[in-house]
């Protein structure tokens, strides 16, 4: 069957269906909600896939051009909740309302396509995740020869616009770990440039190349800032940055159908200026999403107690991007220290939970599409700023200077607003009842009419009554046939002549009189002109709010970062946090430091360690056994770092930081099956970058590297990597590894020292200590270890004679190896050496562990000693 397209001719469908055919024809890739009455049908492809998705009815609507035509439906007015299970699915919407009067339209009533939601570009509350932004972004490459690659992206629920140009993929994929948009915008060409893990992305949209061209972009800047140049927004000289941003504005706009006046401004950054995490290490620390993809138990799960949605955005925005500049950084630890100082943060925690989504009612505002309780809400915060501003007055130091100007009260704007909305608006603003009695004289007027109505009708009804004799007789309403009065047939015969008959019902009829059809036109007249009247008023209370736009911006923005200066104030106070001191000197030096998302979760104690670095101990080769906390040291300490230099106080007794540019984390590792890597091939990949990208200012967390391959191979990597960390890169590296062989490398080099973490043994079980020492582990630990697991006891006891069995070997090997001529350099150190053990002490040890003195007879036991005795006859027992 031949599927209907707009370009069929006017006979072959109804007009109704080539209308809608024709509008389909311009949104090819989009469900069409095309409006009907009181709901938004779908048709042919569309229905059968929101069916699907929706799992709602899928039904057929007669025929046009001989074929039955499938449909499927949904309520106009529960939209909103079908909306947001399709853009969590990825899908986007196009929504076509009706534009023409249907009492004057020959026809179908004429409709177009007034707002098309997709995942990047919504604004509306109920599609929104409150407390996470929601970005569009896009990407324009460079030439096939360069790396480089201009990214811009868009809150447009905010206005936040930001674009920087990128170095290289391991950039880019930084920063795409570091957003995660909703939507990404891609020259068709370039696609195929993409990584492989963003070629697949759901949100990936193809556009035309012309979208990304450098000049338009600049154009579009220019008149959307009303700017001579961009020189202020320092992208002026990146013409990747300008065509991304161009491709941005272009199709925000298209979706929006509107213009994008809410957006302020634009901010370039450089990646330089902040602390670089790569895409590994974001998921490796699980600064926001833990390594099952969810929100629990991450960094930013613990330290959000925001009391506003904005601020909650913002402590997510400076969680993921800490700052290499210290002054600013500085200017934040010395905000909290005054809030401390001044005792001011629980007053102002609580004076912040009213505050409401300021960031997103303005941008509402501004598209014209704010919802009245948008507007209660945006006064009632506008209200609250006085108890604010009287509560951040004695606050000091220059971050509270910055913010003070933007806190100052809306007295006028907050009272128009009060005076203006009644307590409990509606939902809608078409549905009326928005506006207070007392605000405007006009509409106040209209509405005495219609509550007028009710007495009126009762005086009537009494009085016909009284006139005609019939005592059943009622005066009533519907929306179909108007007001009406009401006789039954058996009593029809009494009806006056000047009663006009109205409608026919099984048991009565229905009247209307010159006197009543009077007060009908008089009342209905004055619904529509109040429902219009108060069409009139909304939209001059958001032009008037619109007059104030930016400076209102303003306002919203020191409210978040208020928010997470008091949250972090609180976060100090609450979890035993000290203020970090950030210094220009190499180092880090870590008193008592703690892993704060392993501590708020656990039930035992947290055991918390040091952390030195310095020209002596720049490579820590950390050894110990499983379990024992090797890698929740080893993460503590980049968590730290990077708490510190957001601005927050740290889990610790006290913390020292010197410069530190990336942090880098090659811990666990998987298959990635979609690209064909094996998990050594992933963990050598993730090495290879670390060792072509690190500097002496990074932190590196390595753990167990080489133990994806055979021993003498893994080995020999560990053994070459970690003498690259140690000569060559010299950053801050904690190196775990059960290479117990690597431990000589502190002998070998100035800068690099061994740590272990302790533990006890007792009774063939171990007890974990978490505690960090120094020098290396005595032992691994690992058949303790994997009695722990559950591993059957038959099985760790058939171990423990393999291993005897390998030491056994290894003795003789060296023994054997002993009457060759050593090496003196150190480079050619036997890795594989193994201390000696006399036979003797294995052969008795094995005898003691084999034999069960419950079941001996005290035969059986002599026996055993005079057998035993022999093995102890040598000087080395």
């Amino acid at each position: 069957m031949a599927k209907p397209t707009a370009s069929s001719t006017s006979s072959s469908h109804t007009p109704m269906m080539a209308q809608y055919l024709k509008v389909k024809a311009d949104y090819p890739d989009q469900l069409l909600f095309y409006r009907m009455g009181d709901f938004y049908e779908l048709f042919y492809d569309d229905a059968k896939r929101a069916a699907e998705l929706l799992d709602i009815t899928l039904t057929a609507r007669g025929k046009s051009a001989g074929e039955p035509i499938p449909m499927a439906g949904i309520p106009h007015h529960s939209s909103e909740g079908y909306l947001a299970r399709l853009v969590k699915l990825g899908e986007s919407v196009a929504i076509c309302e009706q534009t023409g009067d249907p009492a004057t339209s020959k026809g179908p009533v004429e409709r177009k396509v007034v707002r098309v939601i997709t995942p990047g570009t919504l604004v509306e509350d109920a599609l929104l995740e409150e407390r996470q932004d929601n970005l569009l972004a896009a990407l324009h490459f460079g030439s096939p020869a360069d790396e480089q690659t201009g990214l811009a992206f868009l809150d447009v629920a905010s206005g936040r616009f930001e674009t920087t140009q990128l170095k290289d993929l391991a950039q880019l994929l930084s920063e795409m770990e570091r957003l995660q948009p909703a939507e990404v915008l891609v020259a068709k060409p370039d696609v195929e440039r993409l990584p492989e893990t963003l070629q697949n992305l759901p949100g990936l949209v193809k556009m035309d190349p012309w979208h990304f061209d450098a000049e338009s972009g600049r154009d579009q800047l220019l008149a959307l800032f009303k700017t001579q140049d961009l020189k202020a927004f320092g992208c002026d000289d990146q013409p990747l940055s300008l065509g991304a941003c161009g491709a941005i504005l272009h199709y925000a706009q298209s979706m929006l159908q509107t213009s994008l006046s809410h957006i302020g401004g634009l901010q370039s950054y450089q990646i330089d200026q902040t602390l670089v995490l790569d895409a590994v290490s974001r998921r490796n620390l699980e600064l926001d999403t833990n390594l099952q993809g969810g929100r629990e138990h991450t960094l930013l799960s613990i330290m959000d107690h925001t009391a506003t949605a904005m601020g909650s955005r913002l402590l997510r925005r400076w969680l993921n991007q800490p700052l290499r500049t210290q002054t600013i950084v500085q200017h934040r630890l010395d905000a909290i220290d005054w809030l401390q100082t001044r005792q001011a943060t629980e007053p102002l925690k609580a004076s912040l939970k009213p505050i409401g989504d300021l960031e997103r009612i303005l941008s509402r505002v501004s598209l014209y599409s704010a919802r009245p309780r948008d507007l209660l809400q945006l006064g009632r915060s506008l209200t609250q700023l006085e108890t604010i501003r009287d509560l951040i007055q004695p606050l000091e130091g220059d971050k509270w200077q910055n913010l003070k100007p933007a806190l100052q009260p809306w007295p006028e704007l907050a009272a128009q607003l009060d005076a203006a909305l009644v307590d409990n608006p509606p939902m809608l603003a078409r549905d009326g009842g928005v506006f207070a009695e007392g605000y405007d004289a006009e509409l106040d007027e209209l509405r005495n009419l219609q509550n007028e109505a009710g007495d009126f009708l009762l005086n009537l009804e009494a009085q016909e009554r009284e006139k005609t004799g019939i005592t059943t007789l009622k005066v009533g309403y519907n929306k179909v046939h108007g007001y009406y009065i009401e006789v039954s047939k058996a009593q029809s015969d009494k009806v006056p002549v000047e009663y006009v008959r109205r409608q026919t019902l099984k048991a009565q009829e229905r009247y209307i009189t010159p006197e009543l059809k009077g007060f009908e036109d008089k009342v209905l007249s004055a619904n529509e002109k109040a429902l219009a009247r108060e069409k009139h008023l909304y939209q001059q209370l958001l032009e008037t709010l619109n007059q104030h736009l930016t400076d209102l911006q303003k306002t919203a923005a020191a409210l978040a970062e208020t928010d997470v200066l008091v949250n972090l104030a609180q976060l100090a106070e609450d979890l035993n946090l000290c203020r970090p001191e950030l210094t220009d000197t190499p180092g880090l030096a870590i008193e008592q430091g703690r892993h704060l998302t392993v501590e708020t979760l656990s039930d035992q104690p947290f055991i918390p360690n040091d952390a030195v670095f310095n020209d002596e101990r720049r490579l820590h080769m950390i050894t110990g056994p499983n379990m024992g906390g090797k890698s929740t040291y080893m993460r503590q300490t980049a968590l730290i770092a990077i708490m510190a230099y957001m601005g927050s106080y740290v889990p610790a007794a006290s913390a020292k930081l010197g410069p530190i540019d990336r942090i880098f984390t090659r811990i666990g590792a998987s298959d990635d099956l979609t690209s064909g890597r094996s998990t050594f091939m992933v963990e050598m990949t993730e090495t290879a970058h670390i060792l072509h990208h690190a500097t002496d200012q990074s932190l590196i967390l390595v753990d167990e590297i080489g133990r994806g391959t055979s021993t003498f191979d893994g080995l020999a990597l560990a053994w070459a990597i970690a003498e690259h960390l140690a000569k060559k890169v010299q950053g801050y590296c904690l190196f775990a590894t059960h290479y117990f062989e690597l431990t000589t490398l502190a002998e070998q080099f100035d800068n690099t020292v061994n740590v272990h973490l302790s533990a006890l043994e007792h009774q063939d079980k171990i007890v974990f200590m978490h505690q960090v020492e120094d020098g290396p582990a005595s032992q691994s630990y690992g058949l303790q270890v994997a009695a722990l697991a559950g591993i059957p006891q038959p099985i760790i006891l058939a171990a423990k004679k393999h291993l005897r069995r390998l030491e056994q070997t290894a003795v003789e090997e060296t023994q054997t190896n002993a009457t060759s001529p050593q090496p003196t350099d150190p480079s050619q150190f036997d890795l594989f050496a193994a201390p000696t053990i006399p036979p003797e002490m294995i052969q008795l040890a094995d005898a003691v562990r084999d034999c069960d003195p419950d079941s001996l007879t005290p035969r059986q036991a002599l026996d055993l000693l005079y057998q035993l005795k022999p093995l102890t006859n040598t000087e080395e027992l």
